[in-house]
Parts: structure tokens; sequence; C-alpha cells
């Protein structure tokens, strides 16, 4: 009996003996793996060192770029050109970009100053182009022309709020958007101002809302008249 015990006793203390060998070789491995991963990692970026900073530079570089050429772009517009109108309508001063050239008509009675705004050159009306802005002096009444938008505002296609030019804050008049750019029939999308000039109209718009930064920070801060 006594043989016995001692048997089993041997075989329990090899297999107590046996699972620190088993863990002990599991963390070899694992050490192992880790090294070998390591090791190809920094020989990869040993090895592709250069092209990764090629590449990080091109792509900073292309950002600054494009930076600078927006920043750049921004301040050519500058000093701003300015446009003086007949004394008679109220003698307007528009004041745009002198990357901008502008095309005046005053040879219409219904529309004694019709004035388009474009970057580099003026398109042809008859090109479909959309410009910059517009500027017109109507000879409708202020009240009239409003009224002609009533049902596209009831409607929900234009939005219609109070506004006077910063310049001349004791007159005023209406700031559309939506469906209300006058020279196209069906109303295309833009930004309107509406403000009473004596018995006529000013009226000031973009025919697309992309063009709206560009109205925002240069021509309605900077227009005036005399009311």
């Amino acid at each position: 009996m006594s043989s016995m015990k001692q048997h089993f006793g041997e075989h329990g203390d090899l297999n107590v003996l046996l699972i620190p060998v088993i863990i002990l070789a599991l963390l070899f491995v694992g050490v192992g793996s880790f090294a070998v991963w390591a090791y190809g990692s920094q020989q990869d970026y040993k090895n592709n060192v250069d092209a990764k900073v090629a590449i990080a530079v091109a792509a900073n570089t292309k950002t600054v770029q494009a930076q600078d050429a927006k920043d750049y772009a921004e301040a050519s517009k500058n000093p701003l050109v300015v446009y003086n109108g007949p004394d008679a309508y109220g003698s307007l001063k528009v004041s745009y970009p002198k990357t901008w050239s502008a095309y005046v008509d005053t040879t219409d009675a219904s529309r004694p100053v019709d004035a388009y705004f474009h970057p580099g050159y003026v398109p042809s009306t008859d090109s479909k182009l959309t410009y910059n802005l517009r500027v017109q002096v109507n000879s409708q009444s202020y009240s009239s022309i409003l009224n002609g938008l009533t049902s596209r505002i009831s409607s929900g296609k234009i939005t219609a709020a109070p506004y006077a030019l910063p310049k001349v804050p004791n007159i005023v008049g209406t700031i559309l958007t939506g469906a209300v750019v006058p020279s196209q029939p069906n109303g295309g999308t833009g930004t309107l101002v509406l403000l009473p000039l004596r018995s006529t109209t000013l009226e000031i718009w973009t025919e697309s809302n992309d063009y709206l930064p560009d109205f925002n920070t240069y021509i309605l801060p900077n227009l005036t008249f005399s009311p």
C-alpha cells in the first residue's frame, strides 16, 4: 500500500511542475512573436521612412498652398472699386472687389440704373450665366414691387425680413431669400434687398447663394446712397 501511495505522489508532483513549464513556454512564444513583429515594424519604418516623410510633407504642402491661394484671392479683392450712380437717383455708391468688372446701362427709363458685376469680365446677358451681383434702380415704387412678391412669401418660396444698410440705417427695406432673382422669370434662388429710394426702388441681389460671402462681406456693408 505504501508503495502505491508513493507512486501516485510522484505523479502528482510531475503534474504540478509541468504547469509552470507550459506557462513559461507560452510566454516565451508570445514574447518571441512580439519581438518579431516589433522588429518587422522597425525595419519597415527604417526602410520606408523617407517615403513616409515625403508623403506627409506633400500633404501638408498641398494644404498650405490651398490656404495661401484662398488668402491671396481674398487679399487681391482690395482695395475696393466704387461705382458712382447718377445724382438724380440718390448718388448711389456701390463698392465692389477690384478683381471684378462692371457694366452699367443707364438708357432704360424703367430701370434708370441697371448694373452687372462679375469677376474678371461681365458675360453677355445672352450667355444665361449668373452674375455675382446685380444692382438696379427700378422706377416702380417699393410697395408695388414688394406686393408682387407676396404670393411667393405666403407660399414659403421666399423668406422676408426687415433690413437696413449699415451705412444708411435710417432707410428700412426688406431682405428676401429664396426664389427672388428678378432677372430670372421663375425667380431663381438668391438673396434680394429692396430699399425705397425716393419715388423709386433700389434692388440689390445675388443670382446664386454661392455668391453670398462677397455679398455680405463687401457689397452690403459698403453700399450707400442719399435718400
